[in-house]
């Protein structure tokens, strides 16, 4: 039987079926999204090349303190003013995010910042900063998402998590202590094997300390508490001591542990202490994740008059793409068959962040799986008495 010419039917393989009611696909204009600007519940910010402002959305200008007529040609740093979580200004540092993302031509897709340039106008917000290609130039989309609120419920659990922390560091350093001094015999004579369970529980005691100083470091930088002590150092002194602390676990992992650092090293201006944790968080975790016979290579090269850069260079596994978005989130942890193998509780890159951060520079990484991964930072260097 013939088919009529209008049928409401197609033939797929041998089989006849009803044909699906499809949209007017590619039939959308530019003035049909304009309401996806003006009435979105994010703030929108976009801003040229050349850092200045050149549109808002209504709800920007309501949250940001601006008629619009009178935000678009200003400097970014005017109606933005973006800071990170401990208030340090980003504006002219190389952490500035808008820099970021022109410079790596890649958007940031969720940043926390605080951000408000005029008085009583400043707020957390979640934010996603895309570069867009127009024409000729390029501009960035701030899109933000308001999250002051949340922080206090963040707040509420951040200071229930500092209390319980406080409260165990008393006991643990308690029991540390008195496994000491039976390691070192003041408590009698021990045989091998006693001696090999209290390294073991000596071993076990350190780590869960370790948990507890970074959870409390992290709920100070919560409350405006953390602070860095900058000085004179000499990167090379400062990696050799990292490296030779970390030597006993590199030996037993079989990973090889090099350092490739400029001549003359470069004098740092930082806090010794907290870059000690930086690196050493970096290495541990390239040490973990790569196979026996690989190496780990600390290198050092002056970046540019301002700034040093720091890398942590391994052969090892690679860190799958979907997690890509996730490394410096806090407790996160990878669904990657070695994570369960390899430990750990998310705390270590959020942290060296947080401290490069402080210094005024940013951290990122490079990844290819069965490859290796490379973390680099910018430090400060030391330019003399002011």
């Amino acid at each position: 039987m013939r088919k009529p010419a209008h049928s409401q039917t197609e033939v797929v393989g041998t089989v006849e079926v009803p044909k699906r009611a499809l949209p007017n696909a590619g039939k959308y204009t530019r003035e049909q999204l304009e309401p996806l600007f003006e009435q979105s519940a994010n703030a929108i910010v976009v801003i040229d090349e050349e850092f200045h402002v050149i549109d808002s959305n209504a709800i920007g200008c309501e949250r940001l303190g601006w008629k619009r007529a009178a935000a678009i040609g200003q400097h970014c740093s005017k109606v933005l003013g973006c800071r990170n979580l401990n208030r340090m200004i980003l504006c002219g540092t190389s952490s500035c995010p808008l820099t970021r993302v022109l410079q790596k031509n890649a958007p940031i897709p969720n940043e926390e910042l605080i951000c408000g340039a005029l008085p009583d106008h400043e707020a957390e917000y979640a934010m996603g900063i895309t570069p867009i290609r127009a024409e000729e130039r390029r501009i960035v989309v701030f899109s933000a998402r308001e999250v002051s609120a949340l922080k206090v419920a963040n707040s509420v659990r951040s200071n229930f998590v500092s209390m319980v922390s406080h409260e165990l560091r008393t006991p643990l350093n308690s029991v540390h202590g008195f496994i000491d001094l039976l390691m070192q015999g003041h408590m009698g004579d021990l045989n091998e094997e006693q001696k090999t369970y209290l390294g073991y529980a000596q071993e076990g005691v350190q780590q869960l300390i370790a948990i507890v100083e970074d959870i409390l470091l992290m709920t100070r930088s919560d409350s405006g508490q953390f602070e860095i002590k900058p000085e004179k150092v000499n990167f090379l002194n400062l990696a050799n001591q990292v490296l030779r602390n970390l030597q006993p676990q590199a030996q037993k992992a079989s990973v090889i542990l090099n350092k490739d650092i400029c001549s003359p090293s470069p004098l740092l201006a930082i806090d010794p202490q907290r870059m000690k944790q930086v690196l050493n968080n970096l290495v541990v975790n390239a040490i973990k994740f790569t196979p026996p016979g690989s190496t780990v290579t600390l290198r050092a090269r002056l970046h540019n008059e301002r700034f040093a850069m720091i890398s942590v260079i391994d052969t090892g596994y690679g860190i799958p793409p979907e997690d890509h978005n996730h490394i410096f989130e806090r407790f996160y942890q990878s669904n990657h068959h070695l994570q369960s193998k390899m430990g750990g509780y998310g705390l270590g890159l959020p942290i060296a962040r947080l401290i490069v951060e402080q210094h005024g520079g940013v951290i990122d990484f490079e990844s290819t799986v069965n490859q290796g991964t490379t973390f680099y930072f910018t430090a400060p260097l030391y330019i003399g008495e002011k």
